[in-house]
């Protein structure tokens, strides 16, 4: 079947497909056939160096530009995996994922090219560095310079069938982060009936309120060059610049997390008014939970029809949609399943959930073609998962009567602050590195402006001097910035059941009481 964007390249070959269009006034536009152009030498540079496709995996990392769609288009041509790299993680988890996911080539924007250059030795299986955006350092390459002198013509190399499209990296509540792999970008009869129920259009304009390295912005930018629409880039999220771009391209579809939302819609009314955003049809609502407040406050801002919800995750894919005709009506909900998931609720003893109310939660699974394949090298931690052919992330959900869900609390112990997953254990292990923290437990507390956000309890070692500034300095030595507690308390010891295991709910309890989710 041929590919999609060469498709496009011939039906459209003038109109834009990715507008970088920065606060400087600098503006980059690709149409459609210097899209394909663009992907088409990448993806022969990768064949010149010698990767094989349907086996090999490319880690690519950078802030949201026209050559990160590239990478993703050149990869999908030609049957390799791709591994967005999260930009903000430490030296250690990055060597981490590249050197786990088996990567032979990392694209990296020059701008952060000097991170696989401090871990280079520690990422041996990389055989090729391609920077891209800019002078390549010593011992990588120059991605422009090598696209320049390759062909432009579609790579000839058939696409694997088993090939793995995409591989996110999600952490663990081991500590250590899992790859979700996913083949071929999912279901695509389920895509297009998500699609329909949306009611995308190939005119929609489509712009990223978020990295691309996270699965939303990345997954519904797949919807963008699936429908052969309009993408607008944006660098780094800033809320005005974000309205900007919103009424400068008529933009009419995003997804976002709701701290940038709520970035946007708590600026100063003579600003907001500077700003048309009456094109705006489909706001994907995700990440986080958006609060009955933040809804209403958008609301206030954008047209009342634009508002769409959907509960899912890296590894389930989409699982429920909340429309916009049950945004006000179903307050806490996150809709009915979508197209083609079934779900199910279990409870602790595997029995399946039939009762309908606040007082019948289950831990919530999905039935899905669009699920995740497998963990990469880590089946265990997905059949651990697995109940029935049903997969489940650990959330805890109900129905009411008339068939909607929602999630009331959160089994395993990730955190979701701004939209980003934070998993306890690995701040935990980071803060006991230091020798004078005993333990540590680590949960997320509400917030009004991130949704959550982490605290730790730490329990000293008997004798030592320590306070909250020396915690947070070791913290922000071992973690990626959004992963560092932003509150603490300190005990002499945490509670504990008769086996040992951390009574984290008894210490969460006091933060979320009087709540009616606990997430």
């Amino acid at each position: 079947m041929p590919d999609l964007l060469s498709i496009y390249a011939q039906m459209q070959s003038t109109k834009p497909a990715v507008i970088d269009d920065r606060p400087n006034g600098a503006i980059t536009e690709w149409n459609f056939t210097q899209l394909e152009e663009a992907a088409n030498r990448l993806a022969n540079v990768m064949l010149q160096l010698g990767l094989q496709p349907g086996v090999d995996k490319v880690v690519w990392c950078g802030q949201n530009s026209p050559h990160v769609v590239a990478i993703i288009c050149a990869a999908r041509k030609i049957g390799l995996t791709a591994v967005p790299l999260n930009y903000r993680l430490t030296d250690d988890e990055a060597a981490y994922v590249i050197d786990h996911s088996d990567a032979v080539l990392v694209f990296i924007d020059r701008e952060l090219a000097e991170l696989v250059a401090r871990i280079r030795t520690r990422v041996a299986k990389v055989k090729n560095v391609l920077v891209f955006a800019g002078p390549a350092p010593a011992g990588m390459q120059s991605s422009d310079e090598l696209m320049a002198s390759a062909a432009s013509t579609p790579p000839t190399l058939p696409l694997a069938e088993d090939a793995s499209s995409t591989m996110i990296y999600t952490s663990g509540t081991t500590g250590k982060p899992k790859g979700a792999m996913r083949k071929n970008l999912g279901n695509p009869e389920q895509s297009a009936a998500l699609a329909a129920l949306i009611g995308y259009t190939p005119n929609d304009v489509y712009i990223p309120t978020g990295p691309l390295y996270h699965s939303g912005p990345l997954g519904f930018l797949s919807v963008a060059l699936a429908f052969g629409q309009t993408t607008v880039i944006q660098r780094k999220f800033e809320a005005e610049d974000w309205l900007r771009l919103v009424a400068k391209h008529k933009v009419t579809s995003t997804f976002s997390a709701p701290t940038p939302i709520r970035m946007v819609c708590s600026l100063p009314e003579h600003i907001k008014k500077k700003y048309d955003v009456s094109s705006m049809k489909r706001m994907i609502a995700n990440a986080a939970p958006w609060s009955m407040a933040l809804k209403q406050l958008y609301l206030a801002n954008f047209p009342h029809d634009s508002l769409f919800e959907v509960y899912g995750s890296t590894e389930l894919g989409i699982n429920c949609v909340l429309l916009p005709a049950d945004q006000l009506r179903k307050p806490g909900s996150c809709g009915q399943p979508s197209p083609m998931v079934e779900i199910k609720l279990f409870d602790d003893d595997g029995n399946e959930v039939t009762g309908v109310g606040p007082e019948h939660p289950g831990e919530l699974y999905v039935k899905s073609p669009s699920v995740f394949d497998d963990y990469y090298k880590q089946h265990d931690k997905y059949m651990a998962d697995n109940r029935y052919g049903y997969q489940t992330v650990g959330d805890i959900a109900y129905r009411d009567s008339e068939g909607y869900l929602y999630i009331c609390d959160r089994k395993k112990d990730m955190i979701i602050s701004g939209g980003m997953n934070i998993y306890p254990a690995e701040i935990e292990a980071a803060l006991e590195l230091h020798a004078d923290i005993y333990e540590a437990a680590v949960f997320g507390i509400p917030s009004e402006e991130w949704g959550e956000s982490v605290h730790a309890v730490v329990v000293a070692r008997p004798g030592a001097q320590l306070d909250d500034a020396t915690v947070l300095a070791h913290a922000r030595a071992h973690l990626a910035g959004y992963k560092v507690p932003r509150s603490l308390s300190w005990l002499g010891e945490l509670p504990k059941t008769g086996s040992g295991k951390i009574l984290k709910r008894d210490l969460r309890a006091p933060y979320w009481s009087g709540r009616t989710s606990q997430i």
